[in-house]
This record gives structure tokens, sequence and C-alpha cells, in this order.
């Protein structure tokens, strides 16, 4: 969930198609339609038909899910600090960022 609100936050006017979600969020798109649909019962989406091309939908994310966003993320970071990246040492992280990198420019390549 974290995920996708984050990704929403990011992108101008908080909007996004919810098929472009899906692949930055790394997700089916029906696993993340139910996922959207969850928000919105939150107050924390909304679905608007895509003005560009009304076979689309968009993901628009409220005011109230970018306070949420903003209030989850010290502690999101936190965790991901204390179950991830604290326990790795210097040169895990390394070997990790050149992993990395390696595979985000094959995922550039192919795109």
């Amino acid at each position: 969930m974290f995920n996708v609100l984050a990704h929403l936050s990011e992108q101008p006017g908080r909007r996004l198609r919810i098929s472009e979600l899906a692949v930055l969020a790394n997700t089916e798109l029906s696993r993340l339609s139910h996922m959207i649909g969850r928000l919105e019962k939150r107050g924390f989406v909304c679905r608007e038909p895509d003005p560009h091309n009304g076979r689309y939908t968009q993901a628009i994310l409220t005011e109230a899910g970018f306070a949420y966003l903003a209030d989850a993320a010290p502690g999101h970071v936190s965790q991901v600090l204390d179950l991830f990246i604290n326990v790795l040492a210097p040169d895990e992280l390394r070997t990790l960022h050149r992993i990395s990198d390696k595979v985000l420019a094959r995922i550039e390549s192919s795109g």
C-alpha cells in the first residue's frame, strides 16, 4: 500500500493510469485494482476516467492519502533501515548496489 501511495505522490497532479501504476508497483493489474478499491474506501485515492483516453482509468491520490503517506513515511523508512539496511555490512551493501545497478540497466534496456 505504501509503495502505491508513494508512486502516486511522485506523479504530476498525483495521478496515474492504473495500468502504469501496476507496472511501477510491480504487481498484477487485478491485484492493484483490488488495492485501489480498498484505498478508495479509506479516502486515500479516487478513480477517474483518463481525460486523454476514456478507455483508461486513473488513480488519484487525495489530500487524505497524501497526509497519511506523509505521516507514515518516517516509520516506514525507519523499519526499512532496521530490517534491511542495518543488517548488511558495508561490503554487502556495495555488492547489493552493484547487483541493483545491473538489474535496473537490464530493465531499462528491455523496456
